[in-house]
């Protein structure tokens, strides 16, 4: 809901499933009028033929009276209304589920439908747990986008370009997978390329980088108890240690700089900048063992020096 809130003009449809959902629920109620002149044709307004963002809550409650227009609608982007193909303008589809189909019940087709899959568990950590309650009720300057800039940057998405190393990739971990006994279907590789696309838009390039695979560690499994092994076929395939090293460096010396600011004293910028320095550290020792990547790490060790000098704020040299 949040999404549609962000992207204006935008049609947005939301339904919670039962076993006992109707289709009329879901894609509008019979027009009573064409239906005495023997048409049989289904009203959509506010209904999900018309929607351009879904999102339908226990997903995996729907039964096969509504099984089959879900799917072509969702994987085809067709609404069959009185045996004529609608076109819809449905751009993505969200759905949730409290538990995973199960084997026999006939929704491994649905289930497939779904690029991408995440498992959120409840707040393990304390500190996020109380901010979250904090953050209840208090009002939230969101975003905001039209539907014309939301479609210039899906065309802008398809014109990002995957360098032939990274379907070499592609390949290698669909090898490696098979191996194992993991079989994405073809397609599920196919439509995996609009993700690392997108991936690498989202991170100003013009062009993907085997990095970007890691992400489909969400997308190539096919059954819950596959995820770890999945996950680590595609993490020891596709990433790059050295880039997610200066991340994470980066980031913890960010962070570092942002408890400082919210809390500040004198134990408290001692404290930030022996992390820091153990930080460099582990850069130096990380520039010592990839000398072909040297630049990229100065930048990096650059960076982190500035908010040093922020952390040490000038009375004292920085810490080297």
């Amino acid at each position: 809901a949040d999404l549609s809130k962000i992207v204006q003009g935008m049609n947005h449809f939301q339904w919670l499933l039962t076993r006992f959902s109707t289709p009329e629920e879901l894609f509008g109620a019979l027009s009573l009028k064409d239906l005495e002149n023997g048409v049989y044709k289904r009203n959509t307004s506010n209904k999900l033929p018309e929607a351009h963002l879904a999102f339908l809550d226990e997903i995996f409650k729907s039964n096969s009276a509504i099984l089959n227009s879900l799917l072509t609608l969702i994987n085809e982007r067709i609404f069959y209304n009185n045996g004529h193909p609608v076109h819809v303008p449905l751009m993505s589809v969200v759905g949730s589920s409290n538990e995973y189909p199960e084997e026999g019940e006939g929704l491994e087709a649905l289930f497939d439908r779904f690029l991408l899959r995440f498992e959120v568990n409840y707040i393990g950590d304390d500190r996020n747990f109380i901010s979250m309650l904090k953050g209840q009720g208090q009002h939230q300057l969101l975003p905001s986008m039209t539907m014309d800039e939301l479609v210039n940057l899906q065309f802008f998405t398809d014109m990002v370009s995957i360098p032939d190393n990274v379907y070499e990739k592609l390949a290698e971990i669909r090898y490696e997978l098979k191996d194992e006994g993991i079989r994405p279907s073809d397609r599920r590789f196919k439509q995996s390329l609009s993700v690392l696309r997108a991936k690498a838009l989202i991170n100003q390039r013009q062009h993907v980088l085997i990095d970007d695979i890691v992400f489909l560690e969400n997308s190539l499994w096919e059954t819950p108890d596959q995820k770890d092994l999945t996950s680590q076929i595609v993490r020891l395939l596709a990433q790059d240690t050295v880039l997610r090293v200066l991340e994470s460096a980066e980031n913890e010396a960010k962070e570092i700089l942002k408890n400082l600011q919210q809390a500040p004293s004198t134990e408290a910028s001692l404290e930030s900048a022996k992390k820091l320095k153990t930080l460099l550290g582990e850069l130096a020792q990380l520039t010592a063992k990839n000398p072909n990547r040297e630049q990229q790490i100065k930048e990096v060790i650059d960076r982190i020096r500035a908010i040093q000098n922020e952390v040490v704020g000038g009375v004292l040299d920085p810490i080297n």
